[in-house]
């Protein structure tokens, strides 16, 4: 099996090598990059927008911005985490804010049987979800913020702290206010 010139370079995922070399336009770099970021990137989006297809979307949409913007960003001290998550937010906020402006979309539901005999936890599942999701729309944006990347984006608080430019103790408060608000919220629902 041949390497890419990129894997040549960099056998481990040495992000300021890949990152680099993707400011440099090599597209083995572009792909490292996106296998890498595009599970959490993706839970990020997923766990801020209801529907799975806008979630989709909206990833592709990052995705495309991270590509277009790459050749302009720098090192500032932090991860380039930082920079693609913060795009994110970006294009999650900008979604969302076409969404209302727009309307609800209205969706076709056609009744399609399904082989699986019971519904029943996936449905519970779905329900739970929709209730969280709600209620985390009820909270401050800042711990809306920590939530999603912790939860969603499965980050840790490090790198939470990182993308938000904020302490890790501060993400910490955060995380911990949003849970306890959310437990009182959906446990009255």
């Amino acid at each position: 099996m041949t390497q890419s010139p990129v894997d040549e370079l960099v056998p481990e995922f040495d992000e300021f090598a890949i990152v680099e070399a993707a400011r440099r336009g090599q597209p083995d770099a572009l792909s490292r990059l996106y296998e890498h970021y595009f599970p959490k990137v993706y839970r990020y989006a997923a766990s801020r927008l209801a529907r799975t297809e806008d979630a989709e979307d909206v990833t592709e949409e990052i995705f495309l911005r991270i590509i277009h913007s790459i050749g302009g960003f720098s090192w500032r001290g932090l991860p380039f985490g930082a920079w693609v998550f913060r795009i994110a937010h970006n294009e999650v906020v900008s979604h969302v804010r076409r969404e209302k402006t727009r309307g609800a979309a209205t969706q076709l539901n056609e009744f399609i049987p399904d082989p699986t005999p019971d519904h029943t936890l996936v449905t519970e599942m779905e329900l739970t979800m929709q209730t969280v999701r709600k209620a985390t729309e009820r909270l401050p944006e800042a711990q809306r913020q920590v939530i999603a990347l912790r939860f969603g984006a499965g980050l840790s608080v490090a790198e939470t702290a990182q993308a938000l430019g904020k302490t890790e103790n501060n993400v910490k408060v955060l995380q911990h206010k949003a849970i306890a608000k959310l437990q009182t919220m959906v446990s009255r629902e």
